[in-house]
C-alpha cells in the first residue's frame, strides 16, 4: 500500500512526524506537505505565483503553499504513480463541526478525495501535542479497521478523525457520528500597529451550539475516537424543489403551489 501523507501546521510539525512513523509498519508513506503552517486554509489553491518543492534530510518534501497545494501537484506530476490512500493530520487541535469547513487538513484529505483516492484527516481533540505517540497509533489503527470495512459502493470515501488527547489504554472505542456545530467566532481582536494602524487579528473558535450525542463534540468528549464521513455537495436538497418552484411562480412559468386566493411574490418567497 501506498500512502501519501500531508498536514496543515507544516512539514516539521510533530504531528506529521509522529503519524509517518507509525505509517511505516503498514505502508510505504511518502510526505509532501507545507513549508509553514497553513491552518485554516481550507482548499485554496496557489495560482498565482510559482509554487517550489524541496527535500528536508529526513526525505519528506515540502512545498511554499497550502495543504490542497501540496496534494493537488504531488498527484498531478510530482508522485509519477497514483497512491493508494491520502491522509492529512495529525493536526494540532480539533476539526469538528463547522471546523471543517475551514480546516487546512481537512483540504488536504479532501483534495486526495476530489482526484478519487480514499482519504482520511486525522486531528487531535486539545492543542498542544498531548499523548500524540498514543494518537499516532490509534490513527494507523484506524486506517487498517477502515480499510477492512466493505464499502457501500466502489466510490473514494473521505473521513474526518478527531482523537483525543488521552493515554492509548484509556481512549475509547472509535465511534461513527456527524458533524457537530459552533455557535458564531468569538470577536475580532484589534491592536495598534507600531506605525499608529489598527491591526485586526481573527477571534477564535465559538463554542460548541451541537454537541448531543451522536456528534463529533460529544463522542470526543466521552473518550472515544470520532470518525464523520464527509461529502462535497454542498446542495441543499431539502429545499431545492421549493425554491425552484417559488422561482418558476415568480417568472410567471408556472403556478407551482398550491395556493389560496391571490398571493404576492413576496409572500411565496418568504414561505420559504
Amino acid at each position: 500500500m501506498k500512502i501519501l501523507l500531508c498536514n496543515d501546521d507544516g512539514y516539521q510539525a510533530p504531528g506529521i512526524v509522529a503519524l509517518h512513523a507509525a505509517l511505516q509498519s503498514i505502508a510505504e508513506v511518502e510526505v509532501v506537505a507545507p513549508e509553514h503552517n497553513n491552518s485554516a486554509k481550507s482548499n485554496a489553491l496557489t495560482l498565482h505565483s510559482p509554487l517550489y518543492v524541496h527535500c528536508a534530510a529526513n526525505g519528506f518534501r515540502y512545498v511554499n503553499g497550502t495543504p490542497a497545494d501540496c496534494v493537488h501537484i504531488a498527484l498531478t506530476g510530482l508522485l509519477g504513480y497514483r497512491p493508494d490512500l491520502v491522509i492529512s493530520g495529525i493536526n494540532n487541535g480539533a476539526n469538528m463541526g463547522d471546523d471543517t469547513i475551514y480546516s487546512g487538513t481537512v483540504g488536504a484529505a479532501m483534495e486526495g478525495y476530489l482526484f478519487g483516492i480514499p482519504a482520511i484527516a486525522f486531528s487531535q481533540v486539545d492543542k498542544g501535542w498531548g499523548e500524540l505517540e498514543a494518537a499516532a497509533h490509534k490513527a494507523r489503527e484506524v486506517v487498517q479497521q477502515l480499510l477492512a470495512l466493505p464499502r457501500p459502493d466502489q466510490e473514494p470515501w473521505l473521513f474526518n478523525v478527531n482523537i483525543p488527547n488521552m493515554p492509548l489504554t484509556a481512549l475509547r472505542a472509535p465511534k461513527f457520528c456527524r458533524l457537530g456545530r459552533r455557535h458564531a467566532a468569538e470577536r475580532v481582536i484589534t491592536q495598534q500597529s507600531p506605525h499608529g494602524e489598527v491591526m485586526y487579528w481573527i477571534g477564535g473558535a465559538g463554542p460548541a451550539k451541537d454537541d448531543a450525542e451522536g456528534t463529533d463534540f460529544h463522542a470526543t468528549a466521552q473518550g472515544h475516537v470520532s470518525i464523520t464521513p464527509l461529502q462535497i455537495d454542498l446542495t441543499d436538497h431539502a429545499r431545492l424543489v421549493h425554491w425552484a418552484r417559488a422561482a418558476a411562480y415568480w417568472t410567471g412559468a408556472e403556478q407551482p403551489l398550491p395556493l389560496q386566493g391571490n398571493i404576492s411574490h413576496e409572500k411565496i418567497v418568504n414561505r420559504f
